[in-house]
């Protein structure tokens, strides 16, 4: 399923992976009006695991993935990592759009120290994503796993203490600490802005939207203990671009689910 692409165009296919990270490139492909095409992918329903088609696409067989093919081209060039790619599509197809904030500051361009804090926020939530949130958001669901398997009853106590130890000890404390810190990067945010960079919607609160969707309501992000952050995650939830996206799945598939 695509959105046509003619032959001058430059041609982008998303293989898109159900519960997965997948989902904010398609957001992001419908916020910049890029054609693109879409193969759907689905997980083995007894591991949850990518199935083994993709490792045709990408040697580590995970998602999201894209393929680029320049106009007249037959050659594809194929990127992995979520945070690549939004860094990749803005680079080439965002450069007039307010997903990506200017770098500088007037007559500072190209000095150190001359950036934005607009951009500075942009670079910064695209690494904290992936790599400061994400981490606990994983382990979170493993966490989840054991606590949830399917054991004799008479060893569900031990899995189930040792998954509350790992969520009072480990996860809990850690949750706190990157809500009310995204609580308070929200209340600075410049221009009084709605989101993390400031007044406009970037690639980095499409980044963010994941795991912070798939968390709402869970990991103690809580709309009484971080109204902000919450109110942030339901704006994010109402953009008309991330609706976009949700229906075209809907339509294609049958369903969406926002959950890790």
């Amino acid at each position: 399923m695509s959105t046509t692409a003619s032959a001058d165009q430059t041609k982008v296919k998303l293989y898109w992976l159900e519960q997965s990270r997948s989902q904010r490139i398609l957001w992001l492909l419908e916020e910049l009006k890029v054609p693109y095409e879409l193969e759907i992918f689905h997980r083995n329903k007894e591991t949850h695991l990518a199935p083994p088609e993709l490792k045709k696409v990408h040697a580590l067989g995970k998602s999201p993935v894209i393929s680029v093919t320049p106009a007249g081209s037959n050659e594809s060039t194929v990127i992995a990592e979520s945070a690549f790619i939004v860094e990749y599509l803005l680079d080439h197809f965002g450069r007039s759009s307010t997903l990506l904030p200017k770098r500088y500051k007037e007559g500072q361009e190209g000095r150190a120290g001359g950036e934005t804090e607009e951009w500075l926020r942009f670079r910064y939530f695209m690494h904290y994503a992936e790599g400061s949130l994400m981490g606990f958001m994983m382990l979170a669901l493993v966490v989840s796993n054991i606590q949830n398997a399917p054991v004799p009853f008479f060893i569900k106590p031990v899995t189930r203490g040792i998954a509350n130890k790992i969520h009072s000890g480990y996860l809990g404390p850690n949750f706190k600490t990157h809500f009310a810190f995204l609580e308070e990067q929200l209340k600075t945010s410049p221009e009084k802005g709605q989101y993390l960079c400031g007044p406009r919607l970037t690639g980095a609160d499409i980044l963010l939207s994941f795991p912070l969707i798939a968390g709402k309501g869970r990991s103690g992000l809580t709309k009484e203990d971080y109204p902000t952050l919450w109110a942030y995650v339901e704006r994010i939830e109402a953009e008309p671009g991330y609706l976009t996206a949700v229906e075209k799945i809907k339509a294609i598939d049958g369903k969406f689910e926002a959950s890790i």
